[in-house]
């Protein structure tokens, strides 16, 4: 069993040092929501958050949306042979259940975050399709307890996806939730390897893409 987690990623709701900006009570109020209810989206709030902590790595929730689109839309996680997790660049976590159908638009998969930051679980009668949990990456692996821990990173041992792809059985994979920077110190003490995937530098969900389809011809070929 593989498992992917998408470590550091941009989705978290608007910080309380940021709820009284006016760009954020505006599109609050056109959500008909609270400032504290929203996630937080430089799209919408680039005004709000110059200056905020760590800020070239929040505000992108789209990208997890993109990945897990990604991740979700494939044999692999289908047939029950992958565990997704995304931990957040706040210490939370989401853990995704068996066969959910995320939604394509991103309104409304944004949407349905809110409310899981709300309520901490996604459920129908008779399953969890999300559950959101307080849980630093340190207690996400020893949860996990993989084989092995391998990371994706342009600062990592240049490598390509074939080979890659055979090493990630019983192993836990990593690729960053976040449009720029590196992995913390937090996330880089687990990993066991690191590597650089091609010369030419790909956004996130393209990676998880055509890594997952070369693991998958592993297992299924």
């Amino acid at each position: 069993m593989l498992s992917l987690i998408i470590a550091e990623s941009s989705l978290e709701l608007v910080p309380r040092e940021l709820q009284s900006h006016i760009s954020i009570k505006s599109h609050a109020k056109k959500l008909g929501k609270y400032p504290s209810e929203i996630l937080l989206d430089n799209s919408w709030h680039f005004a709000a958050m110059k200056g905020l902590e760590n800020e070239i790595k929040r505000g992108r929730p789209d990208i997890v949306h993109l990945c897990l689109l990604a991740a979700t839309s494939i044999p692999l996680y289908h047939e029950n042979e992958i565990e997704i997790y995304v931990h957040t660049i706040d210490n939370k976590v989401i853990i995704l259940g068996d066969n959910v159908r995320l939604p394509k638009s991103y309104h409304r998969f944004a949407g349905i975050v809110e409310k899981l930051f709300k309520d901490k679980v996604i459920k129908t009668d008779d399953s969890v399709l999300m559950e959101l949990k307080k849980m630093t990456f340190d207690e996400l692996i020893e949860m996990i307890e993989p084989k092995s821990v391998i990371a994706l990173s342009p600062d990592g041992v240049p490598s390509n996806y074939q080979s890659v792809g055979k090493e990630l059985d019983d192993s836990c994979l990593i690729v960053g939730g976040f449009q720029k920077g590196a992995f913390s110190d937090e996330i880089t003490q687990h990993i066991d390897r690191t590597y650089s995937i091609g010369e030419q530098s790909f956004e996130a969900h393209v990676v998880i893409s055509r890594i997952l389809y070369e693991y998958e011809k592993t297992i299924f070929m």
